[in-house]
């Protein structure tokens, strides 16, 4: 096979550097700490691998021989994917192989939040547990409440077996269509049922956002949606952080009729150390962690190697993405 040129932008482990290495030519320059080695390596590069940069139709340009991106994530917000369409340019990512880890993730925030883990930790940290907590420290339980998800694919899924089999609590989910559960996920049938949004957000103790970015869902969860959401309910987003109206969140917050919200992800990140909801009592944030596990993160690595090295020797990838579906 004929060696290509790769130019790696994001760390990959050792194992499939040197799988990489030992079909092609490779570049390892993260944009970030050596922009120029990055836009040097473009001109030449037949593949392009890594994660949470930015791609561009200039960036393209500048690439004129690339065949294929493969992308070190799930989500495909960072790719114009008219243009890679366009130009015939193939985009892979890495779907399935996170799934349970970041299940795993939305229920460690959504009890943390129930239960106001982080504050009351940080409580003891500061010295600040004297006596015994009262009422006003009190958290929520978990089990029995009902939990609305918006966004039912395979990590949706995930979480509604977690809820439903292992805290006993009857879930609502929104999609745009209704999941077939009998074929796709039978354990979960009578305990998950397809609902209009208004019906979800009213019954709903938890609303828990896992919606990927598009035109249709960019600043939808906004002060409309908090308001048609049952007083004193909890909101959990960990899809992506622009879907919700951020100032928006604040005020139900501040007005009482949201009760607390965990977030894993924000419209900007980091999050800037002037954004409110960074110390505000009600948030439990995290830094967009929902699958940085060793062993997720490691299976997402070889996946993405998996589709690169596929892509250049002309076979179809095990995990291409439609960008001709947007």
């Amino acid at each position: 096979m004929t060696r290509k040129n790769v130019l790696v932008f994001r760390d990959l482990p050792d194992d499939q550097l040197a799988r990489l290495r030992a079909a092609h030519e490779v570049t390892v320059a993260d944009p970030r700490t050596l922009p120029d080695v990055f836009n040097a390596a473009l001109p030449t590069t037949h593949g392009l691998i890594g994660a949470s940069h930015p791609v561009d139709a200039a960036l393209l340009d500048a690439a004129p021989r690339l065949e294929v991106i493969s992308s070190i994530s799930v989500g495909v917000d960072n790719y114009p994917l008219a243009e890679l369409n366009a130009r015939g340019i193939v985009l892979c990512h890495t779907p399935g192989v996170l799934t349970e880890t970041v299940a795993d993730t939305v229920f460690v925030l959504l009890m943390a939040t129930q239960r106001r883990v982080v504050e009351l930790a940080n409580l003891v940290r500061d010295g600040q547990w004297k006596s015994s907590v009262g009422e006003d420290l009190f958290g929520y339980d978990v089990h029995g409440k009902t939990l609305g998800i918006l966004g039912f694919g395979r990590i949706g899924q995930a979480v509604a077996r977690r809820a439903a089999l292992g805290f006993g609590m009857p879930v609502l989910y929104h999609s745009r269509r209704a999941v077939d559960l009998a074929t796709q996920a039978p354990e979960l049938q009578g305990r998950a049922t397809h609902a209009p949004l208004d019906a979800l957000l009213a019954q709903s103790d938890i609303v828990l956002a896992m919606l990927p970015l598009s035109d249709a869902t960019r600043g939808m969860i906004d002060a409309k949606f908090f308001a048609r959401m049952k007083p004193g309910a909890a909101f959990i987003n960990v899809g992506r952080g622009a879907t919700v109206d951020e100032a928006a969140l604040l005020a139900a917050l501040d007005q009482g009729s949201l009760r607390a919200a965990g977030l894993d992800v924000f419209a900007k990140e980091p999050l800037p150390l002037d954004s409110p909801l960074r110390t505000h009592p009600r948030v439990t944030p995290l830094p967009h962690i929902g699958s940085a596990t060793h062993e997720t993160r490691h299976a997402m690595a070889a996946l993405a190697t998996t589709n690169l090295l596929q892509a250049l020797a002309g076979e179809q990838p095990t995990a291409a993405y439609d960008t001709a579906a947007g």
